[in-house]
């Protein structure tokens, strides 16, 4: 890869807003023309980029602009890393001249005399009978052998007008089929079009333009209506509306004001906002998926390696039909007909093209799935696996009951509690203190505040001892019993958060906290059994009286195990998969990272650690649990589209063949209607995945 990167790009052509560049390391094993198209193509002001291989060179139509130049030639002098693939994938693509010179030939063939005929013919010929013969000797029987065969029997009965026929057929077959190819690979890139390369950064009180490779965590961006948003980070002022479909799927502007975190790649419709920047470059969240992007449409899942080798299989069973009809009959025009049938094409290509058409689907409703393989893994789930708290829960407590001691009010109770929680940044104590501000309750100074890690608080109030904190810190280390009249037992088997407050050594009250059960979380649990999940279970760390309540309140829930820690729930999952459930994890903490690895499919929320979101195959981009259906019908969905494909291809083509073998069938027919079936399957997978319905809740 060093070495590629030395190499000097040179301008071979150029117009005002084309440029033709060749690369000589276009030429080296590994090098993966696909990758280096999307990396140009998002390049801002590039409208279209060609590469050919066979000459070394990239085409790149853009806005003209001299930074826009400037960029295309950096990028292609120094290639990175990832556009050199381990193993070789060279493709033969077809040019569109080629293709029209090939029409002009069929069309024009009879009327030239004999001599000329068999020039053109050689000439037309020649390149994919060559290309058969090198197939054969370096990769085995595969399909081009078969359209070598049928040109080579073509030319032994100097049939020229279908050798041209068949040659033009077939070029049209695979230019259609790049089409489709390119067409769904297409639709992925356009979810990560890169934005403006610069952004308004304040500096010394000034509004800068600063180039966006520039801008680092802590700067101030400002951001007006119309520009893209560069960066992930926190509003510090001013509000908008924005638009970040392309992020989260969600179509809805949303508000954000100060205070409101923001995700690079949205976009301001109206309003004006600064953000302290938290993550830039390539760390952002637009960044990333960016990369699972570029990533997922070159990879391939087992089915379609699966699909690939079985296509391959059937390549000597034609031959071999086709070879036998000419020993039998002698008729070479009949032997054509039967190699002219080929089953492979459409098989392959359907895999790629269904895949990417599915995964934009699910991109554009919200859901990120990581490639072909985990979008087959997620089709052979049937245990899903939930984490509870920020899962199935919203994760953020709130106080739902007071209970005070004789003699004191909820308010003052709520008072003594938040005064002395004020100043911690647990999730409980936020809570507190978010409730008494709503309650408009004051707070009372409070001094020599010490906080016992995993237990509670202890501070002052005056000479008043103010202790907040669970039953076995207030009870068992500081001897204050809640036991008599309290029915302590009876909270805890409603599933709440305890929180004891005590005042001078004597019970002041409980204070009882909820997390919410997500509002969509039933609907989607029982949606999930529709759709083929045969048993949901919940790990989680909670005490066994919050995990019960949450059974009761979701009866979908068929198991359910509590008081785990991070590398028991990993090991909970590792259980199941032995005994040969397919699993999914759902979860979003920095905890869940070992589950996740673990479980045949990771499901992250967007909430996640950023080790949560590394470690899994699915993203969901929005805080609802919906994005598990989108997920699953995606999945589900190419799955049938594919099984669907499959049988019509090799269904009509085993007719085509049948008519092929007892002659009623010429070469001519066979080509057309082998390539017609194959363009046709083909575009029913693409259909079929960028149409697929972002409903997922049947009727009730």
């Amino acid at each position: 890869m060093d070495k590629a990167q030395k190499n000097n790009a040179q301008i071979v052509h150029e117009l005002d807003k084309r440029i033709r560049i060749r690369c000589p390391y276009f030429l080296k094993k590994g090098f993966d023309p696909g990758y280096m198209e999307a990396i140009l193509a998002n390049v801002e002001g590039v409208e279209n980029v060609r590469i050919n291989r066979l000459a070394a060179s990239a085409i790149v139509n853009y806005d003209g602009k001299a930074q826009t130049r400037l960029k295309i030639l950096e990028l292609c002098k120094a290639a990175p890393e990832e556009a050199f693939l381990p193993e070789e994938r060279f493709t033969y693509r077809v040019n569109p001249f080629t293709l029209l010179f090939l029409g002009a030939a069929c069309l024009f063939i009879k009327f030239f005399p004999r001599p000329v005929k068999y020039l053109i013919t050689f000439a037309t010929t020649l390149p994919t009978i060559l290309r058969g013969v090198v197939v054969l000797f370096t990769k085995g029987l595969k399909v081009e052998v078969l359209d070598s065969a049928v040109l080579i029997f073509c030319l032994m009965r100097k049939d020229f007008f279908t050798a041209n026929a068949v040659v033009f057929l077939l070029t049209l077959g695979d230019y259609l089929e790049d089409l489709s190819e390119d067409k769904s690979t297409a639709l992925l890139k356009s979810l990560v079009k890169s934005g403006s390369e610069e952004a308004w950064v304040e500096i010394d009180g000034q509004e800068v333009s600063v180039p966006i490779a520039q801008i680092k965590p802590g700067d101030i961006v400002v951001c007006g209506a119309g520009e893209t948003v560069p960066v992930d980070g926190i509003v510090v002022s001013g509000d908008a509306l924005i638009d970040q479909s392309s992020i989260t799927g969600e179509s809805r502007p949303v508000h954000v004001e100060k205070g409101k975190k923001i995700l690079a790649g949205s976009i301001v419709i109206e309003g004006r906002i600064r953000i302290e920047t938290l993550r830039s470059g390539s760390d952002t969240t637009m960044a990333r998926i960016k990369r699972y992007l570029e990533q997922s449409v070159r990879t391939k899942s087992l089915s379609q390696k699966k699909s690939e080798e079985i296509a391959d299989s059937l390549v000597p069973v034609t031959l071999g039909l086709g070879l036998g009809i000419f020993v039998v009959t002698g008729d070479p025009n009949r032997a054509a007909s039967v190699l002219t049938v080929d089953y492979s094409c459409a098989i392959k290509l359907m895999n790629p093209v269904a895949t990417k058409a599915y995964m934009y689907n699910a991109a554009k409703n919200g859901v990120l799935i990581k490639g072909a393989t985990a979008l087959d893994n997620l089709a052979a789930v049937d245990t899903m696996i939930f984490d509870k708290t920020g899962t199935l829960t919203e994760g953020k407590l709130e106080v739902v009951d007071l209970i005070p001691a004789l003699g004191i009010s909820k308010s003052e109770l709520l008072s003594l509690a938040a005064s002395a929680e004020q100043h911690y940044a647990h999730p409980v104590a936020l809570a507190v203190v978010n409730a008494a501000k709503k309650q408009s309750i004051p707070f009372t100074a409070m001094s020599q505040v010490d906080f016992i890690v995993a237990h509670g608080v202890s501070a002052y109030m005056g000479d008043k001892r103010i202790l907040v904190g669970s039953r076995h810190f207030i009870e068992e280390d500081e001897g204050i019993s809640f036991s008599e009249n309290w029915n302590v037992e009876r909270l805890y088997k409603q599933g709440s958060t305890l929180l004891f407050v005590a005042r001078d050594q004597s019970p002041a009250g409980i204070i009882i906290l909820k997390d919410r059960i997500r509002p969509e979380a039933r609907r989607v649990l029982k949606t999930l059994k529709k759709m083929g999940i045969s048993k949901i279970v919940v790990l989680t760390g909670d005490h066994k009286n919050a995990a019960l309540a949450l059974k009761k309140a979701l009866p979908e829930i068929d198991e359910i195990l509590w008081e785990l820690k991070p590398d028991e729930k990993a090991k909970k999952i590792e259980m199941f998969n032995k005994k040969g459930f397919q699993t999914a994890f759902v979860g979003d903490g920095v905890n869940d990272a070992p589950a996740l690895v673990t479980a045949k499919v990771g499901i992250c929320m967007p909430s996640g650690s950023d080790l949560a979101k590394g470690a899994a195959q699915v993203i969901l981009l929005q805080e609802d649990l919906t994005g598990l259906l989108i997920a699953r019908k995606a999945a589900v969905n190419n799955m049938k589209t594919l099984r669907k494909g499959f049988y019509a291809n090799f269904g009509l083509n085993s007719l085509f063949l049948l008519g092929a073998i007892t002659g009623n069938l010429s070469p001519l027919a066979s080509a057309v209607l082998h390539n017609m079936t194959t363009v046709g399957t083909i575009s029913y997978c693409f259909i079929s995945g960028v149409a697929m319905s972002g409903e997922v809740f049947e009727n009730e």
